[in-house]
């Protein structure tokens, strides 16, 4: 698949860990080949749910090793990229073409709470650095950077940028960005719970936090959507909307490793400053998860 033809369901990759905390690269590998079995379009790694934030360089370079050798060439291989300064982001490029990755997500500086003119500068920096194709990585909410619709008509000039995770939580944004950028973008649905919506409106793509858990439904939802056959796909999404509801919680990591725990899809364990949940949050997430695993629904042909 070339860049020119990203879309589907890509998730946003869980990296998977040991009690202790150390990498689990086999069970990375095991659970990219469930997610590849369910049928995603591609792959994303060291993103937030990867927890790319609380690895050290060289552990970066493992998980982005060990996913390029587990997928074998099936699907796109892309890195998040998230560092806190523009000459970081680019050593982690780098790591990333010498890993054999085919492309970036890219986030804002981390951190600092840049404005418009300062995130385009950086990702202008990044995009100049490498010949890999680029997806932008637009989450207000969780990066305190937002960039709107003019100014991807401003970095639409940069020929390696081709695709935007919108995580804006406003459904409304993508229908804007279509407004004014035409088919520049591969546009990407980046938050879980307004899936529908985005589908619905012209995102191409899906970078999920569901499909962790749940990869065929994941699937199946966005593929209904697509195909234009809603009632399908809202019946799904209402079965499925209190776990969408996880990906937007600052817990999302453990409340989705606790799912992946629970459907088999991997462990619940994380790195520190998070810890696993207990108590009465433990027990209200698993009841989330358990409702949906005890009403799951039959898959559509």
């Amino acid at each position: 698949m070339s860049n020119q033809d990203w879309g589907g369901v890509f998730p946003a990759l869980m990296t998977e860990m040991h009690e202790d905390g150390s990498l689990d690269l086999e069970g990375t590998a095991r659970h990219i080949e469930y997610c590849l079995h369910g049928g995603v379009k591609g792959i994303i790694v060291l993103g937030t749910l990867g927890e790319g934030n609380s690895l050290r360089s060289r552990e970066k370079s493992l998980v982005m090793r060990a996913a390029v050798e587990a997928v074998d060439h099936r699907v796109p291989v892309i890195s998040g990229i998230a560092e806190y300064t523009g000459e970081m982001a680019i050593s982690s490029v780098r790591m990333a073409e010498q890993a054999g990755c085919d492309g970036l997500m890219v986030l804002p500086s981390m951190v600092y709470q840049q404005d418009s003119r300062e995130a385009i500068a950086h990702f202008t920096s990044i995009a100049k650095a490498t010949d890999l194709p680029i997806m932008i990585y637009n989450n207000p909410v969780a990066y305190k950077a937002d960039l709107s619709p003019d100014d991807f008509v401003e970095l639409a000039r940069i020929d390696n940028i081709v695709a935007v995770k919108e995580s804006s939580h406003d459904s409304r944004r993508l229908t804007d960005m279509i407004n004014a950028c035409g088919d520049r973008y591969r546009l990407f649905c980046g938050v879980d719970d307004v899936v529908l919506e985005n589908a619905v409106c012209g995102a191409v793509g899906w970078v999920s936090g569901l499909v962790n858990p749940f990869p065929e439904e994941a699937v199946q939802l966005f593929e209904l959507a697509r195909a234009g056959r809603i009632d399908e796909a809202v019946a799904m999404y209402r079965w499925v909307m209190p776990v969408l509801h996880l990906d937007t919680e600052i817990k999302l990591v453990q409340y989705l490793k606790l799912a992946n725990q629970m459907t088999g899809m991997g462990a619940e364990w994380v790195r520190p400053p998070r810890l696993p949940l207990v108590g009465e949050e433990r027990v209200r997430i698993a009841g989330v998860v358990q409702r949906a695993l005890d009403n799951r629904p039959r898959l559509a042909a």
